[in-house]
């Protein structure tokens, strides 16, 4: 049986990916974890970066013995298992992302920012704002808004993934993208895909960004597929 470890997104946590851990568990061991400051999980000492958490993915595998393994990355996740194929790839089988944005500069990266203003969210959202206070407790969810928010300023200054590095990534690659997604756009995803040696491309049909609103069953098809 495969085995996959699974990477939630940005102010996200691992327990929103429990609907595609439940459609794979009859063929697929499934994994998971959350980054530091996320899901409750303690803060780490240094600021959030995919550095950081690549790091937290090489620590997590090693606590459980695990030389390498297969990946899904949901948006950030799947920029974090990316950046792992490029700087580790001896830990890397098989990459799978869905909806994840590789392009980032100063104007994308204010633009994302804008959208985690904790005031605002609590203002004008206050059921996601309610979600968000449960999804990271113990932790303040207002600091995993602002550690994000000056995460993605430090990417939009100096992308960690660029277009140069994805040529060196070996590994079997699975790019997957929401044909309704307003947050990462066809354009880069296919960009991405063109310059890795072993890619292949998934568009889903009827999908937005937000993982709640991905079909489960379909997302555990493709990944069933892809690891076999």
């Amino acid at each position: 049986m495969q085995t996959i470890l699974l990477l939630h997104g940005a102010i996200g946590a691992a327990n929103q990916l429990s609907g595609v851990e439940n459609e794979l568990a009859d063929s697929v061991a499934v994994l998971h974890f959350n980054f530091s400051g996320h899901g409750g999980s303690p803060f780490a000492a240094e600021d959030f970066s995919i550095a950081l958490f690549a790091m937290e993915v090489m620590a997590f595998l090693d606590k459980k013995g695990i030389p390498s393994i297969n990946i899904f990355g949901y948006s950030m996740g799947g920029y974090v298992a990316m950046y792992l194929a490029k700087h580790h790839p001896e830990r890397v089988n098989k990459i799978i992302t869905l909806a994840t944005k590789f392009k980032w500069d100063e104007n994308i990266a204010a633009n994302e920012t804008k959208m985690l203003n904790a005031e605002k969210i609590e203002a004008k959202l206050p059921d996601f704002a309610a979600s968000l206070q449960k999804r990271h407790a113990p932790n303040n969810w207002k600091t995993v808004l602002e550690k994000t928010a000056a995460m993605l300023v430090e990417m939009g200054k100096d992308n960690p993934l660029k277009p140069v590095d994805y040529p060196a990534i070996q590994q079997p690659v699975l790019l997957m993208l929401g044909d309704r997604d307003k947050m990462v756009t066809l354009e880069e995803t296919v960009e991405v895909y063109k310059n890795l040696p072993k890619a292949q491309l998934a568009i889903l049909p009827n999908t937005a960004h937000p993982i709640e609103m991905v079909d489960q069953a379909r997302l555990a098809y493709e990944i069933r597929s892809f690891l076999a």
